[in-house]
C-alpha cells in the first residue's frame, strides 16, 4: 500500500492522506485534490480565492508551491496538466537523488512509519488507513513541535499560533527573598 499526502512546509500541518495499492499519477493528483479540499474546509473558501491577481495581465498568481521528487507520477503530463489547471499552484521538482531538498515531507512520512506503522503487523488496508489517520490527527492537534516553537501544526496553520513564538504556559518562578 502507498500513502500520498501534502504537508505544509511552514506549519508542518499534514493534509489528509490518499491511501492506495498503486503509486501512479492518479494517486498523486488525488493527494493534491485532498489538500485543496482540506484547505477549503478549514478556511471556508477555495485556495484560489486567496491568490493575488497580476495587475498587468489579470492572471491569478500562485500562492502554493508543490515540491515533489522526480518520480514518474510527478513527471507525467496528466499531473502537469492538473497543476496547470490550478493557477493557485506552482510545481517544483527536487534534484534527482536529493531527498533532502524535500526534507520536511520525507521526515513526515518517516515519523509516521516509525511511530505507528512499523510497530507491528498491519493486517489489512482498513487498519492501515485507521492508524495513519489517527496519527495524522494526533500529529496536527496534540503534539507540540520543536520546529514551530513547540506549537501544534493546526494552530500555526490556522494562524492561532506563530511558528516562531511559543504559546505554551510557562511556570512563573518568583523570588524567594
Amino acid at each position: 500500500w502507498r500513502i500520498a499526502g501534502c504537508r505544509d512546509w511552514y506549519s508542518k500541518y499534514e493534509h489528509p492522506w490518499h491511501v492506495s495499492p498503486t503509486g501512479n499519477k492518479h494517486d498523486a493528483i488525488a493527494a493534491v485534490e485532498l489538500a485543496l479540499a482540506d484547505y477549503q474546509a478549514l478556511f471556508g473558501h477555495p485556495l484560489a480565492d486567496a491568490c493575488p491577481i497580476d495587475p498587468v495581465t489579470g492572471e491569478v498568481l500562485p500562492v502554493v508551491t508543490i515540491v515533489t521528487d522526480n518520480g514518474g507520477p510527478f513527471r507525467s503530463i496528466d499531473f502537469e496538466l492538473f497543476i496547470t489547471s490550478h493557477p493557485e499552484l506552482h510545481h517544483v521538482r527536487t534534484r534527482v537523488r536529493s531527498p533532502g531538498q524535500n526534507g520536511s515531507r520525507e521526515r513526515g512520512f518517516g515519523t509516521l512509519k516509525y511511530e505507528r506503522l512499523f510497530l507491528d503487523e498491519i493486517p489489512d488496508a482498513l487498519t492501515l488507513v485507521e492508524r495513519a489517520e489517527d496519527y495524522r490527527v494526533e500529529y496536527n492537534t496534540q503534539r507540540p513541535h520543536e520546529a514551530i516553537a513547540w506549537n501544534r501544526p493546526l494552530d500555526v496553520h490556522l494562524g492561532r499560533a506563530s511558528a516562531a513564538i511559543p504559546t505554551f504556559e510557562q511556570e512563573e518562578i518568583l523570588p524567594t527573598t
